[in-house]
């Protein structure tokens, strides 16, 4: 998995990985369109329509290992992403950035370390645009509107997640996405119901129970 090395606001070096970037630059909702993204396109999940299922292929990362063992059968990608955001691995992600420096522990602000790490590593073009910009960077139309229309919507966030939702459509402010990830987790309330997204990648078979 690719690194991005950068100084802390102690100045001291710190390197963070995918995960840690997509937290400062989406919150926990980045990360797991991230996670989820970045195992569909390695063929560790495969997605149907609004569905995901993990094949048999280990995960190492934390978040992606949890991602894979919420769907042995078919899950509602809504499911997954909400269980995910969620989860310990990406809370525990958010409280490391906290201990870096590169968000305030009070609403996970990012702080004007974390802004730079954004910045840089958005402008070292080593991670994927989507993981600064969200699925509204998709290459794959259909991938992208399958993500895009599983977003989960929490009570609780008021008019900034509904001005993202509606940001989906088009390109991604980048001063407007850092905000919101870094209001993300205090904020976060109860989760949405079933979803709607639609796309036609290979598929697991079996079924199961989901959300």
């Amino acid at each position: 998995m690719r690194t991005i090395f950068r100084r802390s606001a102690s100045t001291e070096p710190r390197t963070l990985d995918l995960y840690e970037i997509a937290y400062l630059a989406g919150g926990p909702l980045r990360v797991a369109e991230t996670a989820l993204i970045a195992l569909h396109e390695r063929g560790i999940v495969t997605v149907q329509r609004s569905r995901v299922r993990a094949g048999k292929t280990r995960a190492d990362h934390p978040v992606e290992r949890a991602l894979t063992e919420l769907c042995p059968y078919r899950k509602r990608v809504r499911f997954v992403l909400t269980m995910l955001l969620s989860g310990p691995e990406t809370e525990e992600i958010g409280r490391r950035l906290v201990s870096y420096g590169l968000l305030t522990r009070s609403r996970q602000r990012l702080t004007a370390a974390g802004r730079r790490h954004v910045e840089t590593a958005k402008e070292d073009g080593a991670l994927p645009v989507h993981v600064f910009d969200g699925p509204a960077a998709l290459p794959d139309p259909v991938l992208r509107r399958t993500v895009r229309d599983a977003i989960p919507i929490p009570s609780g966030l008021g008019r900034r997640l509904i001005r993202m939702g509606r940001a989906l459509d088009s390109d991604y402010d980048s001063d407007y996405d850092s905000d919101y990830g870094s209001d993300y987790g205090s904020d976060y309330g109860s989760h949405g119901g079933g979803d709607s997204g639609a796309g036609h990648h290979s598929c697991g078979g079996g079924g199961g129970s989901d959300y």
